[in-house]
C-alpha cells in the first residue's frame, strides 16, 4: 500500500489520507473523533452512461440486487446486520456512478467492511432468477410511484431526452424502461456484476472515529482477496456542442395540479472553473425565495407559486441548468416565459450585484459545508472527486475554488449559455379535467 496525506489552504483543517490495494482497490481514509460514528462509502465507477440501448436500467437494477444478500449474507441480512447494530444505510444510482454506504457506530466499523466486501466479492453466489425477479418488481413499483403516477413525475426523463440526442450515453435516466427492465436476463446481470463490481473500479472511503492503521488492516483482510477484473468498456463518449444552438420546446397535457414551465440548459462540465460560475449564476437567478426569478415570478408578479433554478453537475457531458416554474392560478406559461427571459437577459447585460455574489457564494459555501460537516457527506465527497476527478484531496478545497470566482465570469457565463438557442423546454398543460376543476375550486373560494 501506497498513501498521501496533506493538509491544503481552504480545507478547514480537514485531511484525507489515499491508500492502495495490489487489486487496484483505491481507499480513502479520514480522521474525525468528534462523535463515535464512522462512516463508510464504496463508489463504483458505473451508472447509466455505461448502459447500452436496449438494456437501460440495468445499473440501478443491479444497486437493488447487491440488497439480496451474498455468498456469507442471506437475503435481507445487510440490512438486518447493520441495522441490527445501531447503523443506518442505503444505495444510490446516477448517470456517473452507483454508490452504496453505512453509518455505523465506530466499535462496529468491521461489521460494515466486512459486509461490503462480502457482496463485492461473492455476490453471484446468491444472485440467481429469483433474487432477479424480486428486485425487478421492486424497481419497477418504484418507477411507478415516482415517475410514471405522480403529476410531473417524468418530466426529468422527458427533459433528458431532450436535452441530450438519441443514441448519447445521457439520453437515458437511470430508471430505466419498463420494456428494458423485462428484457434483462440473468446472465445480463451477471456479466455486468462481473465488469463492474471489481475493485480496481471502485473508491472506498472510510471517515470517522477510525484508526487508520486498524482500519486499513481490516481493509486488506476482507478486500485484498477479491480479484481485479479488466473487461470493462470506457463509457461512451458524451461530448456536445457547448450550446443546443436551437429551442427545443414539447407541450405535455396532463392531470397535473398546475401549468408549469421547466427548461434544461447546457452548461459547462463539473470540474471546471466554467461551471463553478454557472452555479453561481444560477444560485442568484433561482437558488431559494431571495433570487431574481422568485421575487419576480413569485413575489412581483404573482404568476407562481413555485420558481427555481438548479445545476446539475456532470462530469462525463455537458451539465444541465434546471429551470422549474409552477403557475399560479391562471397565469399563463408565455407570461412566464417572457418575464424568465427578462430577467435572463437583464442578468446577461449588467451581471451581478456585489451583495448578490456574496450571498450566492456564501450559500454554495455553506452547502459545502453541510456536506463535510457530517462523516457520511464526507466519505461521499471524497469517493466523488476520487472516482470523477481522480483526486480526493479536491473534495476538502472545493468551495475555495467556488469562492475565486469573480462577478464578470458569473455574467460571461449567463451570457453564453442562458439563451433560449440553448434550452429544452417542457410545458405542462393541465388537462380539461383538472382545469374544470380548478375552475370549480376557484368559484367556490369567491
Amino acid at each position: 500500500m501506497g498513501h498521501t496525506a496533506t493538509e491544503e489552504a481552504g480545507s478547514g483543517g480537514l485531511t484525507a489520507t489515499e491508500h492502495r490495494l495490489a487489486n487496484g482497490l483505491r481507499v480513502v481514509l479520514s480522521e474525525d473523533h468528534l462523535t463515535p460514528v464512522a462512516a463508510v462509502c464504496l463508489w463504483y465507477d458505473v451508472g447509466s452512461r455505461h448502459e447500452v440501448k436496449g438494456r437501460t436500467g440495468l445499473a440501478h437494477l443491479f444497486e437493488h440486487l447487491m440488497f439480496q444478500g451474498s455468498g456469507q449474507v442471506k437475503g435481507n441480512g445487510h440490512f438486518e446486520l447493520v441495522q441490527g447494530a445501531g447503523g443506518s444505510l442505503n444505495g444510490t444510482t446516477s448517470f456517473e456512478r452507483t454508490n452504496y454506504f453505512e453509518t455505523m457506530p465506530a466499535h462496529e466499523l468491521e461489521l460494515a467492511l466486512w459486509l461490503e466486501a462480502d457482496r463485492m466479492g461473492s455476490l453471484l453466489v446468491a444472485l440467481d432468477d429469483e433474487s432477479l425477479e424480486n428486485q425487478r418488481d421492486v424497481v419497477k413499483n418504484e418507477r411507478r410511484q415516482r415517475y410514471d403516477n405522480v403529476p410531473y413525475g417524468t418530466a426529468f426523463e422527458k427533459l433528458t431526452a431532450m436535452a441530450y440526442p438519441d443514441g448519447h450515453p445521457y439520453h437515458h435516466t437511470p430508471i430505466g424502461s419498463m420494456a428494458d427492465l423485462d428484457a434483462a436476463s440473468l446472465e445480463d446481470a451477471r456479466a455486468f456484476f462481473r465488469t463492474y463490481y471489481a475493485p480496481n473500479n471502485a473508491v472506498l472511503s472510510i471517515v470517522g472515529d477510525i484508526d487508520p492503521e486498524q482500519t486499513l488492516a481490516w481493509v486488506e483482510k476482507y478486500f485484498g482477496s477479491i480479484p481485479s477484473h479488466d473487461g470493462k468498456q470506457p463509457p461512451r463518449d458524451g461530448s456536445l456542442p457547448e450550446t443546443i444552438g436551437e429551442q427545443i420546446r414539447t407541450v405535455v397535457a396532463e392531470d397535473v395540479p398546475s401549468r408549469a414551465l421547466m427548461a434544461a440548459y447546457r452548461l459547462p462540465h463539473d470540474g471546471t472553473r466554467e461551471a463553478d460560475a454557472a452555479d453561481l449564476a444560477l444560485t442568484i437567478l433561482g437558488g431559494g425565495e431571495s433570487s431574481r426569478l422568485y421575487n419576480r415570478l413569485v413575489r412581483r408578479d404573482r404568476s407562481a407559486v413555485a420558481a427555481g433554478f438548479g445545476l446539475l453537475r456532470l462530469a462525463g457531458a455537458p451539465s444541465l441548468g434546471w429551470l422549474d416554474v409552477k403557475a399560479s392560478g391562471g397565469a399563463e406559461v408565455p407570461a412566464i416565459e417572457a418575464a424568465v427571459d427578462e430577467e435572463l437577459a437583464r442578468f446577461a447585460e449588467v451581471g451581478p450585484t456585489p451583495e448578490e455574489m456574496e450571498r450566492a457564494q456564501a450559500q454554495l459555501e455553506r452547502e459545502w459545508l453541510d456536506r463535510l460537516a457530517t462523516v457520511s457527506g464526507r466519505a461521499d465527497e471524497l469517493c466523488r472527486f476520487a472516482v470523477l476527478f481522480g483526486d480526493p484531496q479536491l473534495a476538502l478545497t472545493a468551495v475555495q475554488r467556488v469562492l475565486e470566482i469573480s462577478p464578470l465570469e458569473v455574467q460571461a457565463a449567463a451570457k453564453a449559455r442562458l439563451r433560449p438557442d440553448n434550452r429544452a423546454v417542457l410545458v405542462y398543460e393541465p388537462t380539461a379535467q383538472t382545469d374544470a376543476a380548478g375552475t370549480e375550486e376557484e368559484e367556490a373560494a369567491k
